[in-house]
């Protein structure tokens, strides 16, 4: 029998990525939308709607196919290839349609509409209102009210949407894996740590290229060649390469992608009675309008800019003071950023680099969720691994129970998307008075190991860790009813509050004398270092706020205007971004064709949310802070209100039960350094 579709006879039910072959997913996927069809069918047939038959039916409708889905789109991030990429474009319009098939089915909809005026006559809990309420507004918000002519042409968009979006994603991972520097001079490698050195070595020899040294647009290659790299045209050359992904009018080139998407984006939201798509988003979310987001940055631009024109002026100096350089370009900053912090703090990557083991890290992370949420993690080996070098968990709660499952993947591999992100396999709910528990996952590109090194992060992977593991950490205790509002499934402003406050233990000594171990001697990171690093921390904060503002408004002009007014995307991305724009533009460059964030993520509209969030987090950071970083009563409020509680409730009840009040920005801003 196909292993997708029997029941995983595997530890804990996770999926049995062993059995799963690429000629399993086609024929899975129709077998369980048509299990699905037949669940709904089923609710349809009930004669009375209720809560129960109607609402709570839906919402375990579908199961299997969930399932599938998650297990298929998840390898099509972390582990894909030709095949999967065309069963993704052969499998994503089956969902698409059927999902339509769902929310504008007319007789479910009369059901769910009735259940919904009856509702202030229902006993329900605040959960059962919430999940009440967020299906009502699902069919609504997806054309439910439309007329016949209309739905058509929603299903049209729709699934011309979902080919677009992988179409995109595609393509930058293809635009991301040709390109090479090669290079076969030592001289070329001046200034570039011998971890670094080794790592292009090896990447060379993998590719039949012995004797010379590879850089690619991966992360843990781009990033520390364009910050350690003396050679001033091969930064360039680089920056280049990475920069004009996907802009070179060739095969792989996004721009039309781009501008189809947001024609088709702007017409769905238009269709369904909202201005743009921006308005149409945002109604789900805490900034209730575009106008609220863009008051919201453009405050903190105001607030942020001076800081950071300072910055970029003083490193300019610095630059032309210590080399010579006339005009501080995009492709010197990163490499006159770290020799100023050196100089200034006498701390950059490579000092503290050696403190920070990938597998210490990964310890350390463990003992700080164990320390706040009392939740330990064991190594299985008999869970299924979709890759060798996958590593599977079962976490434990408190008293030694079964809480989740963990998979942690880290190194870049050509089937892997860049950057990172925590997923699901499998929901938290409580189904039949058993709580079924989540599998969660983080996949990231970090350092890989070398012949003569373990994996060595720098302290801004070791930072992503954290963010990732905090994302994982709001899906590992979850603990509510309805897998539709459990765990991540939050506002998408809101989302991010758990990732980004676990960041902040990385600068506490208390956290970090738990794992920052020399990995040759066993010497602990030195409380110098610490001091060090806590005070590096604001380093130009104001141009990375800035910087990060800028992509938030540039995703608000996108999603917030009318695709008429979008001509030329290079011409659009680069008026919109003038108002932040901090160094000198280099031609030809566009960030837009690799923005895979809104074009293929789910951050269209909605990139401002990591500005936003930071709000939350500084600000419950601080509560932290005033009582103590590991305090087990603010650990327990925070798991029980926020981790726990997923999207039960509107995210500003659940912070003001966390924190006694709504959050204020004052303890972003000292933090940023902005006042």
């Amino acid at each position: 029998m196909n292993p997708l579709l029997a029941p995983f006879d595997t530890p804990f039910e996770t999926a049995p990525f062993d059995l799963i072959k690429e000629e399993h997913y086609l024929p899975a996927v129709p077998q369980a939308i048509q299990m699905a069809k037949k669940e709904i069918s089923q609710i349809k047939e009930e004669p009375l709607p209720d809560f129960e038959n109607t609402i709570v039916a839906l919402e375990r409708s579908g199961q299997k196919l969930n399932t599938i889905s998650a297990i298929f789109f998840n390898i099509n991030s972390a582990e894909t290839n030709d095949r999967i990429q065309a069963l993704a474009r052969e499998i994503s319009p089956l969902l698409t349609a059927h999902s339509n098939d769902i929310l504008l089915d007319e007789a479910l909809f009369q059901r769910i509409q009735q259940v919904y005026e009856q509702r202030e006559a229902l006993t329900l809990t605040e959960e059962m209102k919430t999940l009440l309420d967020k299906t009502y507004k699902a069919f609504v918000r997806n054309g439910a009210r439309l007329n016949p002519e209309q739905k058509g042409r929603l299903r049209q968009i729709d699934q011309e949407l979902s080919q677009l979006g992988l179409k995109f994603g595609e393509n930058v991972l293809a635009e991301t894996n040709r390109y090479d520097l090669v290079l076969e001079k030592e001289a070329d490698l001046a200034g570039l740590p011998q971890a670094i050195i080794e790592a292009a070595a090896q990447a060379a020899e993998e590719k039949g290229k012995k004797g010379k040294w590879i850089f690619t647009l991966a992360f843990p290659s781009y990033i520390p060649f364009m910050t350690y790299a003396e050679n001033r045209s091969l930064r360039k050359e680089l920056f280049v390469a990475y920069n004009t992904k996907c802009c070179k009018g060739d095969a792989l080139d996004n721009q039309q992608h781009i501008k189809n998407m947001l024609s088709l984006k702007h017409e769905r939201a238009q269709l369904l009675g909202y201005k743009n798509y921006a308005e149409f988003i945002l109604e789900e979310r805490m900034a209730k309008s575009p106008k609220q987001v863009k008051e919201f940055l453009l405050d903190l631009l105001a607030k942020a800019k001076p800081k950071a024109e300072l910055e970029v002026d003083e490193l300019a100096q610095f630059a032309k003071k210590s080399d010579g350089l006339e005009k501080l370009e995009k492709w010197d900053f990163a490499f006159y950023s770290e020799k100023l912090k050196k100089e200034r703090y006498a701390i950059d990557d490579e000092l503290l680099r050696p403190y920070f083991k990938l597998e210490n890290v990964i310890e350390g992370v463990f003992e700080t969720a164990h320390k706040l949420f009392k939740i330990s993690f064991e190594e299985n080996t008999s869970i299924p691994k979709y890759h060798p070098e996958v590593t599977a968990y079962e976490v434990k709660d408190r008293d030694g129970k079964h809480l989740a499952v963990f998979y942690a993947d880290f190194f870049p591999r050509p089937g892997k998307r860049n950057g990172a992100w925590m997923t699901s396999y499998r929901g938290q709910k409580i189904l039949n008075g058993t709580n079924q528990r989540p599998h969660v996952s983080i996949v990231c590109n970090f350092t890989k190991p070398t012949k003569t090194k373990p994996s060595l992060l720098t302290f801004n992977e070791v930072k992503t860790l954290f963010h990732e593991f905090g994302h994982a950490l709001h899906g590992m205790l979850a603990n509510g009813t309805y897998e539709s509002l459990s765990g991540t499934s939050v506002y998408w402003d809101f989302v991010e509050l758990p990732s980004q406050i676990f960041e902040n233990w990385c600068y506490e000594k208390e956290c970090l004398d738990l794992f920052a171990k020399h990995y040759e001697t066993g010497e602990s990171i030195p409380e110098s270092l610490i001091e060090k690093i806590k005070k590096a921390a604001n380093f130009q904060q104001g141009y990375q706020t800035v910087r990060q503002i800028s992509f938030g408004l540039l995703d608000m002009a996108y999603h917030g205007t009318s695709p008429n007014e979008i001509g030329d995307i290079a011409a659009f991305e680069a008026e919109r971004m003038k108002e932040t724009q901090l160094l000198p533009e280099v031609t030809g460059t566009l960030m837009s064709t690799s923005f895979s964030h809104i074009f293929q993520g789910g951050y269209a509209a909605g990139y401002y949310s990591y500005k936003w969030a930071e709000v939350l987090d500084a600000d419950a950071f601080a509560f932290f802070e005033e009582k103590g970083v590991f305090n087990s009563e603010v650990a327990d409020s925070f798991q029980r209100n926020i981790l726990a509680a997923g999207g039960s409730e509107h995210p500003s009840i659940l912070y003001r039960r966390f924190r006694g009040r709504d959050p204020k920005p004052e303890a972003l801003l000292k933090r940023a350094g902005l006042v």
